[in-house]
């Protein structure tokens, strides 16, 4: 009871001795001065992997698929074999070839010989000039002959190399879409073969990006300049992965499409582990210096269904509500502001969504003055 009645009374005390609940001051909000400044903005463009030498597998022969001595997805090299297609009448058309050879070059050797034979005899004065001009053409029909049947069995040789078909450049298979047995011929697709140990990150150049170049003045001769002094690229996979190789710019179409109003782009990357394929998508991101742009925190800039504004200190200290036009910068703390300040103006950078319209917003600092 004593400690209820000393806690009763030493509250009642201080009462009394002017304790009093502090009274809430106005404070000045979070100001900035507008200034022009330089900003390196990374630009996404979607885009599709392609390997540098896609090539498309055919047969230049018809006839029965007897092996397939490669599997999707495995790597091979230049030269390797892919595909073996039924060679016996191959085999047998270059036989016959050959031995066709051989009897016109036995036609040809006896008609040289006859041909030899009455020139002998025409400068000995035996025979007349009638025989030894149907010897001569006989030996040149017959040096025809062999040519032509050499030119066959070259053709046959080269039909029986057609039936084992091999790897034009290095890469990775795709899809095999036949079986051991297919009947295959020069329209049927076997396989595709990526090339990549350099592949291409294909995109579309927007239309802002176009204008940009045609306002640049950048002549068709001076294009592969500009592209070589473009930033290093990087390739960020669906999943967020980020390739761990930079990539060059190294062709931009000289055509606008029509419909879409945008350029195609290649973006090389080397890809010496082999991470990437044909048909992997993700995004290409360059670097692109602005300058002289106006940055304002993105918390300084109030949304109001389709329009942005920011809170201009006018001289009296108090706030108005200004119309501006912004572009994301990618970092997620700021935004491009492309109209509506100008460099010098100071605006609320903080707790903007806190004022009204002619709020007062700076508040001089009180004195303190000590006796």
């Amino acid at each position: 009871m004593k400690t209820f009645k000393w806690t009763l009374v030493l509250g009642i005390v201080l009462t009394s001795c002017g304790g009093q609940e502090p009274q809430p001051k106005d404070s000045s909000f979070e100001t900035m001065t507008v200034k022009k400044t330089d900003i390196e903005l990374p630009y996404k463009f979607s885009a599709r992997m392609k390997g540098q030498n896609d090539v498309t597998i055919t047969p230049q022969i018809s006839g029965q698929l007897m092996k397939i001595c490669v599997a999707e997805g495995e790597v091979v090299k230049k030269g390797q074999t892919l595909f073996v297609i039924d060679s016996r009448n191959a085999r047998l058309e270059l036989e016959a070839a050959q031995a066709n050879l051989q009897a016109a070059l036995a036609q040809e050797n006896s008609a040289k010989l006859e041909y030899e034979s009455n020139k002998n005899l025409f400068e000995k004065k035996i025979v007349s000039s009638y025989m030894l001009n149907n010897s001569q053409n006989a030996y040149k029909q017959a040096q025809a002959a062999v040519a032509q049947a050499r030119a066959a069995a070259n053709r046959a040789k080269v039909e029986l190399g057609f039936c084992t078909i091999t790897a034009p450049v290095s890469g990775v298979i795709g899809g095999i879409p036949v079986r051991i047995g297919d009947q295959v011929s020069p329209m049927s697709e076997l396989t595709i073969l990526s090339g990549n140990t350099t592949m291409y990150a294909e995109f579309s150049v927007t239309e802002a990006v176009v204008e940009a170049l045609v306002q640049s003045g950048i002549k068709a001769d001076e294009v592969d300049d500009y592209l070589a002094k473009l930033p290093a690229a990087t390739f960020i996979m669906k999943n967020g992965t980020e390739y761990p190789h930079k990539g060059r710019v190294v062709s931009l179409t000289g055509v606008v499409n029509a419909e879409t109003g945008s350029l195609t782009a290649k973006v090389s990357f080397p890809n010496p582990d082999g991470h990437l394929y044909s048909g992997v998508q993700g995004s290409v991101v360059m670097p692109f210096a602005e300058k002289g742009v106006i940055l304002v925190p993105q918390f300084a800039v109030v949304r109001l269904q389709d329009k942005s504004q920011v809170y201009k200190v006018k001289p009296d200290s108090t706030a108005t509500a200004v119309e501006v036009k912004t572009e994301d910068t990618g970092n997620g703390k700021e935004f491009i502001v492309t109209s509506g300040l100008n460099e010098g103006d100071v605006i609320v950078a903080s707790g903007a969504n806190n004022v009204t319209e002619g709020q007062r917003v700076l508040f001089p600092a009180e004195v303190k003055s000590e006796k």
